[in-house]
């Protein structure tokens, strides 16, 4: 279907643009993952942008749900975007991309009251992304994304008129010009013959803006180069792109030695601590990239001690959705031929978990986890991204959240695409995942164990106590910010003001129609003596009935109770 063409740059011109950015990323994900040959190759830089571009779809999506009526304002959808990426980003070349969003969103949510910019102002926001995010890279190196960024701001820059569509097309062909030459920047990319991933990903993305407010889809963009010629670099014809041959070979050219680990977390750090920390981990690795602010940080780095890497990040603040990758001998350093792909294992577990300490919990009992923090939903592509990390034949996925159910089914069609069987368990909430994960047996046959799993999610009843964070209605009445909420099983059961005596009272509620076993599991806000409360309430007034706790982390929730 044709695109309408934004005049100006709205919130709807945000949301259009984010929409169209992710499609033109899927179509190109898999040919820009074959020509990732820097800063490491490790074949992920396409889904790596895809997953930093779901995620900015998804907060402009929610800002826009939460409008009953009109629509947000250019800096409410700019500002999503930003923060949607920052907490979503992946790799190196993800990272970077969620600073050049940001950078720009600086720039549009200047005048918070304004509806709309023209060109004039997409310039300035093209030029201050590229900007902040060289200032974000610790060592920047030329023929990479940041060079694209910077000549689409030039190129930008030098449009006539303030009409977004000529400004946003004068980027995009600058940004591709500055991509053909990216092989004559930098030798690794010259012996693959390919262009730099990361700004390919960039080119479309800039694509996906000229079609934004113009309406028209623009040429698709190789990622091989063609022969060097007099000096120069010609572009192959467009369509040309790389075979599965020329992705095999691309790992084969990247130097040998380098750090081991990828290590990327959020993290809630002052400006002050950050810049203490820029210099610890500068000493400590290389491909150093933090971007953020305002208190929240996504830090990204390639070390050969992973440990330090987040010890420091403790010393600086507070680090969380931590992800540690080997890249390991003969996988991305060295040409891959002393080390055979790693066996798939029959079957998996993948689960979303609310807080770091049902995260250590899953983990034990061999679940693949994505952490999910209050406010931050994971996207579907980070889940599919959960399912191939588990690098099973079968798996079962357990989104726990009735919120993630369309998300974790989204997932589940395209591993299925990928060859690999998924079964959904519709779990609502992380103490059914539990009770699902205490009778998984792998030895079993596929069905027969999804159906075990699924009748033990089925048979805990669930509950949660939080505070109410606003005035609201609900099925036990009206509450007031600040009140207590007990909710069985999705709905408002329980309004209090004390969180012992209500979780009390939720307790009793659930116990009432019986139980053999009460599994609560503790937020870090929750009051020290409230387990051993509730431990002493079921053992003097339930019999035979077990009681076992969990220490959760930040899980949203003060405390989330099962009765199986």
């Amino acid at each position: 279907m044709a695109q309408v063409p934004q005049t100006f740059f709205d919130a709807l011109a945000v949301r259009t643009w984010c929409g169209l950015a992710l499609e033109s990323l899927g179509r190109a994900r898999e040919e820009i993952d074959a020509i990732n040959v820097y800063p490491v190759a490790d074949g992920d830089t396409g889904t790596n942008l895809y997953l930093t571009v779901e995620s900015a779809v998804a907060a402009v999506e929610a800002v826009f749900t939460a409008y009953d009526v009109g629509k947000p304002t250019l800096a409410d959808a700019a500002r999503a975007m930003a923060h949607g990426a920052l907490i979503g980003a992946r790799g190196n070349s993800g990272t970077i991309l969620a600073q050049l969003l940001r950078g720009m969103a600086q720039v549009l949510a200047t005048d918070g009251d304004s509806a709309h910019t023209d060109g004039s102002g997409l310039r300035l926001a093209l030029r201050h992304a590229a900007d902040s995010a060289r200032g974000a890279v610790a060592h920047p190196v030329e023929g990479t994304v940041l060079t694209v960024a910077s000549a689409a701001a030039d190129a930008a820059g030098g449009a006539d008129g303030d009409d977004c569509g000529a400004v946003a097309r004068a980027a995009y062909e600058g940004a591709r010009a500055a991509l053909a030459a990216t092989p004559g920047q930098l030798a690794v990319l010259e012996r693959a013959g390919v262009v730099d991933a990361g700004g390919r990903g960039l080119v479309a993305v800039l694509g996906a803006l000229v079609e934004t407010f113009t309406g028209e889809a623009v040429a698709a963009v190789p990622g091989v180069h063609a022969r060097v010629e007099g000096g120069s670099y010609t572009a192959p014809a467009v369509g040309d792109g790389p075979s599965r041959a020329d992705a095999e070979e691309c790992t084969d050219v990247v130097q040998t030695g380098g750090p081991a680990f990828e290590v990327i977390y959020l993290l809630e750090a002052e400006d002050a601590a950050v810049a203490r920390l820029r210099e610890r981990l500068d000493g400590l690795g290389d491909s150093l990239v933090i971007v953020g602010g305002d208190g929240l940080w996504n830090v990204h780095v390639h070390v050969d001690d992973a440990g330090a890497a987040v010890e420091a990040g403790v010393e600086a603040g507070r680090p969380y959705r931590i992800r540690i990758t080997h890249f390991g001998a003969g996988d991305v350093h060295t040409t891959g031929a002393e080390r055979p792909p790693r066996e798939r294992v029959q079957r998996a577990v993948v689960a979303v978990v609310p807080g770091e300490g049902l995260d250590g919990l899953y983990r034990e009992a061999g679940a693949t986890t994505v952490l999910a923090r209050p406010g931050e939903p994971p996207a579907s592509g980070e889940l599919v991204e959960a399912v191939r990390r588990a690098h099973a034949r079968e798996v079962v996925l357990l989104p726990n959240d009735p919120e993630l159910r369309h998300t974790a089914a989204a997932a589940a069609e395209q591993a299925r695409a990928d060859g690999i069987r998924v079964a959904l368990i519709p779990t609502r909430s992380a103490v059914q995942g539990i009770a699902a994960l205490a009778v998984h047996e792998p030895e079993r046959r596929f069905d027969e164990d999804v159906v075990s799993m699924t009748s033990a999610a089925g048979a805990t009843r669930y509950a949660e106590v939080a505070v109410a964070e606003r005035q609201s209605w609900t099925m036990a009445g009206i509450c007031q910010a600040g009140d207590v909420l007990g909710l069985v099983d999705g709905d408002v059961a329980v309004i209090g003001s004390d969180v012992t005596a209500t979780a009390e009272a939720v307790l009793d509620r659930m116990l009432a129609a019986g139980g053999e076993l009460v599994t609560l599991v503790l937020g870090d806000e929750a009051p020290e003596a409230i387990a051993a409360h509730l431990e002493a309430r079921v053992r003097e007034s339930y019999l035979a009935v077990d009681t076992v706790v969990y220490r959760g982390g930040r899980q949203g929730a003060l405390l989330l109770i099962g009765v199986e």
